[in-house]
Protein backbone atom coordinates (compact mmCIF):
# COMPACT_ATOMS: atom_id res chain seq x y z
CA UNK A 1 0.00 0.00 0.00
CA UNK A 2 1.11 3.56 -0.70
CA UNK A 3 2.15 5.50 2.39
CA UNK A 4 -0.34 8.22 3.38
CA UNK A 5 0.37 11.87 2.60
CA UNK A 6 1.86 13.46 5.71
CA UNK A 7 0.42 16.89 6.49
CA UNK A 8 1.43 19.62 8.91
CA UNK A 9 -1.40 22.05 9.71
CA UNK A 10 -0.38 25.59 10.66
CA UNK A 11 -3.00 28.16 11.66
CA UNK A 12 -3.20 30.49 14.64
CA UNK A 13 -6.89 29.68 15.18
CA UNK A 14 -7.29 26.46 17.16
CA UNK A 15 -10.79 25.88 15.81
CA UNK A 16 -9.58 25.96 12.21
CA UNK A 17 -6.64 23.67 13.00
CA UNK A 18 -9.01 21.19 14.61
CA UNK A 19 -11.43 21.41 11.69
CA UNK A 20 -8.74 20.85 9.09
CA UNK A 21 -7.20 18.00 11.07
CA UNK A 22 -10.54 16.26 11.52
CA UNK A 23 -11.27 16.45 7.80
CA UNK A 24 -7.80 15.25 6.84
CA UNK A 25 -7.53 12.40 9.33
CA UNK A 26 -10.84 10.98 8.11
CA UNK A 27 -9.14 10.14 4.81
CA UNK A 28 -7.39 6.78 4.32
CA UNK A 29 -4.61 8.30 2.19
CA UNK A 30 -3.81 11.44 4.23
CA UNK A 31 -2.74 11.93 7.84
CA UNK A 32 -1.94 14.89 10.07
CA UNK A 33 1.51 14.53 11.61
CA UNK A 34 1.51 17.81 13.48
CA UNK A 35 -0.25 21.10 14.25
CA UNK A 36 1.07 24.53 15.20
CA UNK A 37 -0.10 28.11 15.60
CA UNK A 38 2.69 30.24 14.12
CA UNK A 39 5.15 30.26 11.25
CA UNK A 40 8.27 29.75 13.35
CA UNK A 41 6.78 26.60 14.86
CA UNK A 42 5.85 25.44 11.34
CA UNK A 43 9.45 25.77 10.16
CA UNK A 44 10.77 23.98 13.24
CA UNK A 45 8.19 21.17 13.08
CA UNK A 46 8.68 20.69 9.35
CA UNK A 47 12.39 20.19 9.98
CA UNK A 48 11.64 17.46 12.51
CA UNK A 49 8.55 15.78 11.06
CA UNK A 50 9.34 15.99 7.31
CA UNK A 51 5.73 16.43 6.15
CA UNK A 52 4.81 16.04 2.49
CA UNK A 53 2.58 19.12 2.61
CA UNK A 54 2.26 22.09 4.98
CA UNK A 55 -1.20 23.67 5.08
CA UNK A 56 -0.22 27.25 5.92
CA UNK A 57 -2.22 30.23 7.13
CA UNK A 58 -0.94 33.66 6.07
CA UNK A 59 -1.40 36.05 8.98
CA UNK A 60 0.05 34.54 12.18
CA UNK A 61 2.09 35.65 15.19
CA UNK A 62 5.87 35.23 15.68
CA UNK A 63 6.51 34.53 11.99
CA UNK A 64 3.86 35.06 9.32
CA UNK A 65 2.98 32.49 6.69
CA UNK A 66 4.79 34.29 3.89
CA UNK A 67 8.13 34.33 5.69
CA UNK A 68 7.62 30.76 6.86
CA UNK A 69 6.83 29.68 3.30
CA UNK A 70 10.01 31.34 2.04
CA UNK A 71 12.04 29.43 4.63
CA UNK A 72 10.35 26.15 3.75
CA UNK A 73 10.02 26.39 -0.03
CA UNK A 74 11.81 29.49 -1.26
CA UNK A 75 14.68 29.83 -3.68
CA UNK A 76 17.84 28.24 -2.39
CA UNK A 77 16.16 25.93 0.13
CA UNK A 78 18.06 22.65 0.02
CA UNK A 79 15.06 20.41 0.71
CA UNK A 80 11.93 22.43 -0.09
CA UNK A 81 8.60 21.44 1.42
CA UNK A 82 5.36 21.74 -0.54
CA UNK A 83 3.21 24.48 0.94
CA UNK A 84 -0.53 24.92 0.41
CA UNK A 85 -1.59 28.39 1.53
CA UNK A 86 -5.09 28.97 2.89
CA UNK A 87 -6.52 32.46 3.07
CA UNK A 88 -9.55 34.69 2.94
CA UNK A 89 -10.27 37.31 0.27
CA UNK A 90 -9.28 40.17 2.54
CA UNK A 91 -5.77 38.70 2.66
CA UNK A 92 -5.34 38.22 -1.07
CA UNK A 93 -2.34 40.56 -1.36
CA UNK A 94 -0.49 38.34 1.07
CA UNK A 95 -1.38 35.27 -0.97
CA UNK A 96 0.35 36.68 -4.02
CA UNK A 97 3.47 37.28 -1.95
CA UNK A 98 3.23 33.74 -0.59
CA UNK A 99 3.17 32.35 -4.12
CA UNK A 100 6.29 34.32 -4.93
CA UNK A 101 7.81 32.95 -1.74
CA UNK A 102 7.47 29.40 -3.06
CA UNK A 103 3.99 28.15 -2.18
CA UNK A 104 2.66 25.46 -4.50
CA UNK A 105 -0.89 26.73 -4.38
CA UNK A 106 -3.65 28.35 -2.41
CA UNK A 107 -7.23 27.84 -1.31
CA UNK A 108 -9.83 29.97 0.40
CA UNK A 109 -10.50 29.10 4.03
CA UNK A 110 -14.20 28.69 3.35
CA UNK A 111 -13.62 26.20 0.52
CA UNK A 112 -15.55 22.92 0.83
CA UNK A 113 -13.76 20.04 2.54
CA UNK A 114 -13.46 18.24 -0.79
CA UNK A 115 -11.45 21.15 -2.22
CA UNK A 116 -9.07 21.12 0.73
CA UNK A 117 -8.45 17.41 0.29
CA UNK A 118 -8.06 17.79 -3.47
CA UNK A 119 -5.61 20.62 -2.88
CA UNK A 120 -3.48 18.55 -0.54
CA UNK A 121 -3.41 15.60 -2.93
CA UNK A 122 -2.63 17.86 -5.89
CA UNK A 123 0.24 19.65 -4.18
CA UNK A 124 1.61 16.38 -2.75
CA UNK A 125 1.73 14.92 -6.26
CA UNK A 126 4.07 17.68 -7.34
CA UNK A 127 1.49 19.70 -9.27
CA UNK A 128 0.53 23.28 -8.52
CA UNK A 129 -2.92 24.27 -7.39
CA UNK A 130 -4.39 27.44 -8.82
CA UNK A 131 -8.14 27.68 -8.44
CA UNK A 132 -9.34 29.40 -11.66
CA UNK A 133 -12.11 31.31 -9.89
CA UNK A 134 -9.65 33.11 -7.63
CA UNK A 135 -6.56 33.32 -9.83
CA UNK A 136 -7.85 36.31 -11.78
CA UNK A 137 -8.93 38.10 -8.62
CA UNK A 138 -5.97 37.34 -6.39
CA UNK A 139 -3.09 37.60 -8.82
CA UNK A 140 -4.62 39.85 -11.47
CA UNK A 141 -5.73 42.47 -8.95
CA UNK A 142 -2.12 43.10 -8.00
CA UNK A 143 -0.59 42.89 -11.47
CA UNK A 144 0.14 46.62 -11.46
CA UNK A 145 2.31 46.22 -8.37
CA UNK A 146 4.44 43.44 -9.81
CA UNK A 147 7.91 44.55 -10.73
CA UNK A 148 8.49 43.93 -14.45
CA UNK A 149 10.83 41.09 -15.24
CA UNK A 150 13.93 41.69 -17.30
CA UNK A 151 13.36 40.56 -20.84
CA UNK A 152 10.29 38.83 -22.22
CA UNK A 153 9.32 35.19 -22.83
CA UNK A 154 10.14 35.72 -26.49
CA UNK A 155 13.74 36.39 -25.52
CA UNK A 156 14.11 32.83 -24.24
CA UNK A 157 12.67 31.21 -27.32
CA UNK A 158 8.99 30.61 -26.59
CA UNK A 159 7.00 30.00 -29.75
CA UNK A 160 3.83 32.00 -30.48
CA UNK A 161 1.74 28.97 -29.46
CA UNK A 162 3.69 28.57 -26.21
CA UNK A 163 3.12 32.26 -25.46
CA UNK A 164 -0.58 31.72 -26.09
CA UNK A 165 -0.64 28.78 -23.68
CA UNK A 166 1.26 30.80 -21.07
CA UNK A 167 -1.33 33.58 -21.26
CA UNK A 168 -4.13 31.06 -20.76
CA UNK A 169 -2.32 29.53 -17.77
CA UNK A 170 -2.08 33.03 -16.29
CA UNK A 171 -5.81 33.47 -16.85
CA UNK A 172 -6.36 30.49 -14.57
CA UNK A 173 -7.43 27.97 -17.19
CA UNK A 174 -6.90 24.26 -16.53
CA UNK A 175 -5.30 21.98 -19.11
CA UNK A 176 -8.71 20.77 -20.26
CA UNK A 177 -9.96 24.36 -20.62
CA UNK A 178 -6.84 25.35 -22.57
CA UNK A 179 -7.32 22.32 -24.82
CA UNK A 180 -10.93 23.33 -25.52
CA UNK A 181 -9.97 26.96 -26.15
CA UNK A 182 -7.19 26.11 -28.60
CA UNK A 183 -8.94 23.02 -30.01
CA UNK A 184 -6.04 20.71 -29.24
CA UNK A 185 -5.67 17.62 -27.07
CA UNK A 186 -4.91 17.72 -23.36
CA UNK A 187 -1.72 15.75 -24.01
CA UNK A 188 -0.58 18.46 -26.40
CA UNK A 189 -1.33 21.09 -23.75
CA UNK A 190 0.73 19.13 -21.21
CA UNK A 191 3.62 19.09 -23.68
CA UNK A 192 3.39 22.86 -24.17
CA UNK A 193 3.25 23.47 -20.42
CA UNK A 194 6.29 21.28 -19.85
CA UNK A 195 8.24 23.13 -22.56
CA UNK A 196 7.26 26.51 -21.12
CA UNK A 197 8.40 25.57 -17.61
CA UNK A 198 11.66 24.16 -18.93
CA UNK A 199 12.49 27.13 -21.19
CA UNK A 200 11.67 29.69 -18.50
CA UNK A 201 13.31 27.64 -15.74
CA UNK A 202 10.11 27.65 -13.69
CA UNK A 203 9.10 25.09 -11.08
CA UNK A 204 5.35 24.93 -11.68
CA UNK A 205 2.22 26.68 -12.95
CA UNK A 206 2.19 29.06 -10.00
CA UNK A 207 5.55 30.45 -11.03
CA UNK A 208 4.32 30.56 -14.64
CA UNK A 209 1.43 32.80 -13.61
CA UNK A 210 3.73 35.14 -11.71
CA UNK A 211 6.14 35.23 -14.65
CA UNK A 212 3.35 36.03 -17.13
CA UNK A 213 2.22 39.01 -15.08
CA UNK A 214 5.76 40.26 -14.55
CA UNK A 215 6.43 39.96 -18.27
CA UNK A 216 3.35 41.99 -19.08
CA UNK A 217 1.60 39.18 -20.94
CA UNK A 218 -1.52 39.62 -18.84
CA UNK A 219 -3.00 42.90 -17.66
Amino acid sequence: MTAPIRVLVCDDQALIRTGFSTIIDAQPDIEVVGECGDGRAAVDLAGRLHPDVVVMDVRMPVLDGIKATRLLAGAGVAHPVKVLVVTTFNLDEYVYEALRAGASGFLLKDAPAAQLLHGIRTVASGAALLAPEVTRQLVGRYAARIRPAEGTPGDVGLTPRELEVLRLIADGLSNSEIAATLVISQETVKTYVSRILTKLDLRDRVQAVVYAYRAGLVT
